[in-house]
């Protein structure tokens, strides 16, 4: 199967010929936003009976790999509950921004209801316990990235990389805005603050080309001051096993 073809189409037939019993349908990610390469996977949402189970299978079909994320009408609530909990929203933005394939029943277009309203409301607000852990971590990566020689450069590419992860966490956190991982962390990163965003991708890319590790290290003190400050001395936490 040429993997050009119409996305759209490969993704029906997948539902169709592997689900018949779907309630509904939609293609995610790439695919759904005219961004997908030659090699990108479908994204597909599944709705299925309340017989069936929910689940998350990776497949191959008609040569194509495919990502499904199946779940039944019942656990729907539950499961954008938990998506919601991790404060990435991957299958509710797979729900809110992708292309219907199937909705004979209008179960689709329901539950795509629900997941805008759960978008619409942000993630959960970070406990100030979370806030100075962040604090806490943002610091020490910082820190250690400053301190960290250019010839260390395993370490150095590392430190950048926690240090990114770290505040671009708190920094849409800072924003009550979603957050991501993998090509999802710049996106949402930029979206949530472009200025301060692109501040910390600049100063990242800086590490990686040029070993120079100050454009992130200030980057990531201009979201500390956000939240007041760098954290050091004074952090403390309940030690549970």
């Amino acid at each position: 199967m040429n993997n050009q073809e119409n996305p759209v189409a490969q993704a029906l037939r997948l539902v169709t010929t592997l689900f018949p019993h779907a309630l509904g349908a939609l293609l995610g990610g790439s695919a759904a936003q005219g961004r997908a390469t030659a090699t990108s996977d479908l994204d597909v949402a599944i709705l299925l009976p309340d017989s069936d189970s929910s689940r998350r299978e990776v497949i191959r079909h008609e040569g194509r790999l495919a990502e499904l994320f199946l779940n039944t009408l019942a656990d729907i609530p539950e499961f954008f509950a938990w998506d919601r909990a991790r404060r990435r929203g991957t299958v509710l933005f797979i729900y809110d921004q992708g292309l219907p394939l199937m909705d004979p029943h209008g179960h689709l277009s329901r539950t795509c209801e629900r997941a805008r309203a759960v978008l619409a409301a942000g993630p959960p607000p970070l406990t100030p316990a979370e806030w100075e852990r962040g604090r806490y971590g943002l610091t020490c990566f910082m820190d250690d990235l400053i301190d960290t020689p250019p010839a260390d450069r395993y370490e150095q590419l590392s430190l950048a990389d926690f240090t990114l992860r770290e505040a671009a966490h708190l920094l849409t956190a800072h924003h009550n805005a979603w957050t991501g991982i993998g090509k999802w962390l710049p996106r949402r990163l930029l979206s949530a603050d472009p200025v301060r965003g692109r501040a910390l991708l600049d100063g990242h890319q800086a590490v990686a080309e040029h070993a120079d590790p100050a454009p992130l290290a200030a980057a990531a003190e201009h979201v500390l001051d956000l939240l007041g400050g760098p954290l050091r001395e004074g952090h403390s936490h309940r030690w549970r096993p």
